[in-house]
């Protein structure tokens, strides 16, 4: 049997190991560079030549992986997003692991780790909150907060009905909040009361 690629199985085949690892190193250093730029700058000021020389990397280079200026604060700002919703994934994964099955349990170890990574994550957040960004950005927001809603609902396994959805809602909000109220400080031993706090009134809710 030939194994010759045709046109449209050389775009699906397997790019080799180092490729891949420089690509994603590649990304890697323009990102962290972009987050740079953006955090001294603003989004407004912030230019793409800045983000160049900081990263060491070429302007062709930033284009082919992102496309622009709006487009990497917009991949800054999803990779913000996946990390902490992958750290409350993995949290309820390792509970359910652990034999736990009550929707509320599982919620509040999600809700916990979330906090934390929030908290890792904080000087970027506060850029997000207070940085206005790309007009796209305020869709995709709305976008991510339905998404989250959808995922809370599965996970506490709540009906359809009105009162289930306000529950996940105010759940969701009770979250969000304390995510909001964690970026703002710089004391840890503040950080542990405001998530400890969040999560006593998850569990009033959560019943």
């Amino acid at each position: 049997m030939s194994t010759a690629l045709t046109p449209e199985s050389a775009d699906q085949a397997p790019r080799p190991a180092r490729q891949w690892g420089r690509t994603s190193a590649t990304r890697t250093a323009i990102l962290d560079a972009a987050l740079e730029v953006f955090l001294e700058a603003g989004y407004e000021e912030a230019n793409v030549a800045d983000i160049v020389r900081r990263s060491g990397r070429s302007v062709g280079s930033i284009y082919h992986h992102f496309g622009g200026k709006p487009e990497l604060f917009i991949a800054l700002w999803e990779s913000t997003q996946d990390g902490y919703f992958a750290a409350a994934a993995t949290a309820v994964a390792q509970t359910r692991a652990r034999g736990e099955r009550s929707p509320a349990a599982l919620f509040t170890a999600g809700a916990e780790a979330y906090l934390l990574a929030v908290w890792q994550n904080r000087v970027a957040v506060r850029m997000f909150l207070s940085d206005y960004g790309p007009p796209q950005l305020r869709a995709l927001e709305r976008e991510r907060s339905q998404t989250w809603i959808r995922q809370n609902s599965m996970l506490l396994a709540v009906d359809d009905s009105p009162l289930s959805r306000v529950r996940v809602s105010v759940l969701t909000s009770i979250v969000g909040d304390g995510a909001r109220e964690i970026i703002l400080l710089e004391s840890e031993e503040e950080m542990s009361q405001i998530v400890d706090a969040t999560l006593q009134f998850i569990a009033r809710v959560a019943v």
